[in-house]
Parts: C-alpha cells; sequence; structure tokens
C-alpha cells in the first residue's frame, strides 16, 4: 500500500496468471477507481471498503485477452460506470477514452495517454503526474506482444511508438504495468513488480533498439504460444456484461462430462477416474495450462482433494472463460493409475526398445537440447491429435524441463487410450546430468 497526501494506491496480482490490476483512490474524498479488475472483485470491494472508499469508476487499459473482467460484474451488481478507449468498439455501456483526457477520483487526477500496438484501443493511465499504469505496454524488463489483435507488424509498429511516448515521461514516474512475471504476454520480464522510467530505459531489453526496423524485426516475430482462450476471452470482453459466476455445487455423477482433476500430480497417478485429465491447480500457470487442453465448450467436472481446491480451480478458470462448470467430486471411485518414470531408470528402458520418449517442451526449449531419439510434441497440442502423433505398440515416456507439463501430457495420452508414463520429478536438465548422451541444438541427429 502506497499513500501519498490524500491518495490510496494498491496493486493486486493474478500470481496464476501474472495479471495486475489497481486500486486508486482519495480517502479524504472517499472515491476510488479500480483499473483492469479481474472477473473476482471481491478483492477490491474488500480493500475498498477497509479504506473507507468508494468504487465510482472502472478503467479499461484495452480489451483483455487473457482473462475475464471484472466490469461487468461492478456495473451490474454495483452500478459502476466503465471507461474504455473509443478504438475498442465495445458492446456494453461505457464512457469513451480519447488520448490526453483527465479523469479525476476526488482530487487525484487520471490523465488517459492512447499507446496502441497491444491492441489498436491500448490505452496507459498517468496518476497524479506521479505513477504511470502502463497496461499491456510497458513491462517491467520487457514489452507486450504486438500480435494477438493486429498484424504482428502493425502491432510492433503501434508499440515502438507508444514506447517512445512513455519513456517520454519524466524519469522519477514509477512504472506499474498490466502484467508480470509469469504471463505469457511477455517472456524477458523481471520478477520486480515495479519500476521506474529511469530504470527501464537503462535495463529493459525491450527499449535497446534505437529505431524502428530493428524493432519490428525483434518483435514481430513472437514464438510464444497463443493460448486458444484468447478469441472467446475477447469476446466475453467486448461483448455484453458478464455477470457473477453461478455456484459451483457438488455432484456425484460425472461420466457425461470431461473430468478435470486439479489434485496434484502424484494423487492422480495413484487413482483417478478413467478418462480424467489432470492439471494441478497448485501449479504453476494453472488456468493458462488448463486453457490449452481442453474446449471451451465441453462439460467439465472438476476431481478435488477438498471443496476448497475445487474452489480454487474454478476461480481459475473462470478467469479464463470457462464459466459454465458442471461441478465438482472429492469422493469418488478411482479405476485407473499411471505409474511414473525416475530419471535413473529413463536410459535402461530406452536402452531395451520398450519405451518411446516425448518431449513436450515448446520448440525453442528443444532447440537448447534433447534426449536423442525422442520425439517432439508440446503438451497443449496432444489432445488434438491424439494417437496420431505417436507410435503404436510402445509405452510412451513423457518429459518436461521440471515434470509438470509431463503430468499432463501422461494424463490426456491416457485418457486418448494410450499408455504412457511421465517423469514427474525430474526433466531434461536432470537426463543432462545423469548421462553424456545429450543433442545440443545443430548437433546431428
Amino acid at each position: 500500500m502506497l499513500a501519498s497526501k490524500a491518495v490510496v494506491f494498491r496493486q493486486f496480482v493474478d500470481d496464476d496468471l501474472g495479471c495486475a490490476s489497481y486500486l486508486i483512490g482519495d480517502s479524504g474524498a472517499g472515491e476510488a477507481a479500480v483499473v483492469d479488475p479481474a472477473y473476482e472483485i471481491e478483492p477490491y470491494l474488500e480493500a475498498a471498503a477497509g479504506e473507507g472508499l468508494r468504487i465510482a469508476r472502472v478503467l479499461e487499459t484495452h480489451t483483455h485477452a487473457d482473462h475475464v473482467s471484472g466490469h461487468g460484474r461492478f456495473a451490474l451488481e454495483h452500478g459502476v460506470p466503465v471507461s474504455v478507449h473509443r478504438l475498442a468498439e465495445a458492446e456494453f455501456p461505457h464512457d469513451p477514452l480519447e488520448d490526453g483526457q483527465e479523469l479525476r477520483v476526488g482530487d487525484v487526477s487520471i490523465r488517459v495517454l492512447h499507446t496502441p500496438g497491444h491492441r489498436p484501443e491500448h490505452s496507459a493511465f498517468v496518476v497524479d503526474e506521479k505513477i504511470v499504469l502502463t497496461g499491456d505496454s510497458l513491462f517491467i524488463g520487457d514489452a507486450a506482444r504486438p500480435d494477438l489483435a493486429v498484424d504482428a507488424t502493425e502491432g510492433a509498429e503501434g508499440l515502438f511508438t507508444s514506447l517512445q511516448k512513455l519513456t517520454g515521461l519524466p524519469d522519477s514516474y514509477e512504472v506499474y504495468p498490466g502484467h508480470v512475471a509469469g504471463s505469457l504476454c511477455g517472456v524477458a520480464m523481471s520478477p520486480e513488480r515495479s519500476s521506474t522510467i529511469a530504470a527501464e530505459k537503462r535495463t529493459n531489453a525491450a527499449l535497446a533498439h534505437g529505431d524502428l526496423q530493428s524493432f519490428i524485426d525483434a518483435r514481430a516475430a513472437v514464438t510464444t504460444p497463443r493460448p486458444p482462450t484468447t478469441a472467446r476471452v475477447v469476446a466475453l470482453n467486448k461483448g455484453p456484461w458478464v455477470e457473477a459466476p453461478p455456484q459451483l455445487r457438488q455432484v456425484t455423477d460425472c461420466c457425461k462430462a470431461t473430468v478435470l482433476d486439479v489434485r496434484s500430480a502424484d494423487l492422480f497417478g495413484a487413482g483417478h477416474v478413467q478418462g480424467a485429465i489432470n492439471v494441478p491447480v497448485d501449479g504453476a500457470s494453472f488456468a493458462t495450462r488448463a486453457g490449452f487442453v481442453l474446449d471451451p465448450d465441453e462439460r467439465i467436472v472438476l476431481h478435488a482433494s477438498s471443496q476448497n481446491e475445487a474452489e480454487r480451480a474454478a476461480r481459475g478458470l473462470r478467469a479464463v472463460g470457462f464459466l459454465e462448470l458442471d461441478g465438482f467430486v472429492t469422493d469418488i471411485e478411482t479405476t485407473e493409475r499411471i505409474e511414473r518414470v525416475d530419471i535413473a531408470d529413463l536410459e535402461r528402458l530406452m536402452e531395451d526398445g520398450s519405451v518411446q520418449v516425448l518431449d513436450v517442451r515448446e520448440k525453442d526449449e528443444r532447440d537448447t537440447g534433447y534426449i536423442p531419439g525422442s520425439v517432439h510434441m508440446p503438451y497443449r497440442l496432444l489432445r488434438a491429435c491424439g494417437a496420431d502423433c505417436l507410435e503404436n505398440g510402445r509405452t510412451v515416456v513423457t518429459i518436461c524441463e521440471s515434470g509438470a507439463r509431463a503430468g499432463i501430457a501422461a494424463s490426456v495420452l491416457v485418457a486418448a487410450g494410450i499408455d504412457a508414463r511421465p517423469v514427474l520429478h525430474g526433466g531434461i536438465n536432470d537426463w543432462q546430468g545423469h548421462t553424456v548422451e545429450f543433442r545440443r541444438c545443430g548437433s546431428s541427429g
């Protein structure tokens, strides 16, 4: 919490998605605004109430593609007006923003800076001429990806101009971004959650390009995968207001739905419902990874260790557009098991030819080195291709960097009827340390 004069300023971070949102208020006037709210709006209401503030406006930097906004809930449940740049072409009632416009929350000024690139409507907000909320433009150590709304080259050109505009602000201005490390929106972000204009000009790699063409060459070649939930989330955020979700209910029958097992990979391996897919809610990037392997239109029942765990998973899924869930189970008969493979056993299994090793990392990770003879397919693509991706008649051993994605991949393959076993507690780096047989990018084979 930062306080200066009557200003109340608070950052909220969704650690799973890497999204940041903000509460800005004037304690004297008792008013506040929320910038880029998450779908779960209760934390903002609680924080505002604790400061004696009434939330009087929602400001959106842009139409988000990675998480469902809470602006609809604020409007429907609390009558709060919503503001977004006119180029968003929002289909809900809103107050259109313009470059240079100044809004006020009590005596706190909020100035609009139109900063297109990530999206045409994207805007940053300068708070009290001391802080700039950069949204999905300038991050700490990096800049936004330019390919989600327009052609990557066009987006990069707009982003370059916007970054020049932002770095033209006084060096002392504090920078608070819309994403922090862990988000798919930037790959080189610092673990820091705030910075200054001066610090970013010194250290941010995206600002090192002195001319437009070199920036376009570097930024338009986006390799980070685009989540399949993107179009759905944009439509939800652009369209009519999204209301509060129904209460998650406990069910006893899940045979007509896809079972998403959100327990740990070890518990899943020890016993799970036939056909279930395992994405542990306690793992990194739970919602993003679940979004890569689930169809937004399929019926989903959560298998959790407790109601609390199921509700945490539901919040994560709803944040990326899975708004309608069939319910959850905690005590249900499990009929399948998955054995795991240890790194020490993998070499022996490969030597006798009884397994096929499947590297489920991304291509840029595999390019740094891989196990000779392994097949490559990112975990996020496996459900779409199933058995067609792999040879028949051999056990598949999935492996990644640490075991997390390998566990997800093995569950997807087993659900498709393929005999699969993951390397759960270890990965490629452990294999590299265990054996000298390791292919570097560019080596033969």
